[in-house]
């Protein structure tokens, strides 16, 4: 059995837009909390989600979420240019994002009355976490995992254009020593000082292509990545922290937790929004991580959880376990990649499936169908 039993997922389900040269190229369901669904339903981590939307959502999905009479559902549209080559590797920071519309924020009410859950993860997107909401998940979950994304985000009153600011300047900040991990791209990882931030809680920070790094308050630790090549950055740093949350779930050690963060993410990048994963790929990513002792923690005393930080015996050779399995599924993918890459300016709404000859890919149940409202986007 592994060290977390029941886990609390809070942030808005969206509607993502990917528009490429003034061409949209994707529409499909969005928000951090679709991408750890998408994961955790396959790797059985029990979890509820807290999720808003407004009446025009499309999808079922995982929570039912709560339905906003007033409010039209979270939509972000990602802008990407031929001159910025998002298809070639380039960071996260190369396309343009605006949030078109936003539901409701999810407020500490909202949260389940009454109850304790083993971990929690603060995973807002379009401003929906407020400062009080973390703290009332901080009090009914032993450990919270926080991306730094639903802290730090400012959207321009007139295009919705998404901008960082400095999250020592936000409410949040006072939080960070009750948290028990905190998620952040290298781009995020600018807008705070990691030195200071690792005495307060542990830091994930993700590099792309180059892997992640984990800091805390004794040390630091480099995980490898898995390369891939990628079509659309959306969700993956969303799927690195599910992965990695998952891990821990299963009782892996930190940096082996990483390595399944970074195992997903790079999954992620290699499909067009929310990734359809291989059901054979699937099962022996579980077979790899059930094999590997159970040591993510030293001892759990007073709802505390002493994760053990230190890469153990054998780390090695789980990253080139993992990555034997993810080449093995990568011919899957191949005849796809190449049709994204010729035919990119046409719209795709997840028809990966169709072009792969057959093969049994898995995803969680939402609906495939476009978002009508968006038909004919520009």
């Amino acid at each position: 059995m592994g060290l977390f039993r029941r886990g609390l997922v809070v942030g808005n389900y969206c509607h993502d837009v990917l528009i490429k040269d003034d061409v949209v190229i994707a529409e499909s369901l969005g928000g951090a909390a679709s991408f750890i669904s998408n994961i955790f339903s396959h790797l059985s981590i029990d979890c509820d989600y807290i999720s808003k939307v407004g009446p025009d959502f499309n999808y079922s999905v995982f929570g039912l979420p709560i339905v906003s009479p007033t409010s039209k559902t979270t939509l972000f549209h990602a802008h990407f240019s031929s001159k910025c080559r998002p298809i070639e590797g380039q960071p996260v920071s190369d396309r343009t994002l605006k949030r078109v519309s936003a539901c409701d924020p999810i407020r500490p009410d909202d949260l389940p009355e009454k109850g304790r859950f083993d971990f929690g993860l603060a995973v807002g997107v379009g401003g929906e976490i407020l400062p009080e909401t973390l703290e009332r998940l901080v009090e009914i979950c032993d450990v919270v995992f926080v991306d730094i994304q639903g802290l730090i985000r400012e959207f321009d009153e007139i295009d919705g254009t998404v901008r960082l600011v400095e999250l020592k300047r936000t409410r949040f900040y006072g939080l960070l020593s009750r948290i028990g991990f905190l998620k952040a791209s290298a781009e995020e990882a600018e807008y705070m000082d990691v030195e200071e931030v690792r005495k307060l809680c542990c830091v994930v920070v993700t590099y792309g292509e180059k892997g992640c790094k984990v800091y805390w308050k004794d040390g630091e630790v480099d995980i490898l990545p898995f390369s891939t090549i990628q079509i659309d950055p959306t969700g993956a740093g969303d799927s690195l922290l599910g992965g990695f949350v998952a891990g821990l779930a299963h009782g892996l050690a930190v940096p082996d937790a990483a390595l399944l963060g970074n195992l997903f993410g790079s999954l992620t990048v290699g499909q067009i929004g929310l990734p359809k994963f291989d059901s054979k790929l699937l099962q022996r990513v579980k077979d790899d991580v059930q094999r590997r002792p159970l040591q993510s923690t030293e001892h759990h005393i007073e709802d505390k959880y002493e994760f053990l930080f230190a890469k153990t015996p054998g780390h090695e050779q789980f990253h080139a376990s993992l990555n034997a399995v993810r080449l093995a599924s990568a011919s899957l993918f191949q005849e796809c990649q190449q049709d994204l890459h010729s035919h990119v300016a046409k719209a795709i709404n997840h028809t990966i499936t169709h072009q792969c000859n057959g093969q049994k890919l898995l995803h969680n149940p939402v609906s495939d169908e476009p978002i009508e409202s968006l038909k004919g986007t520009p």
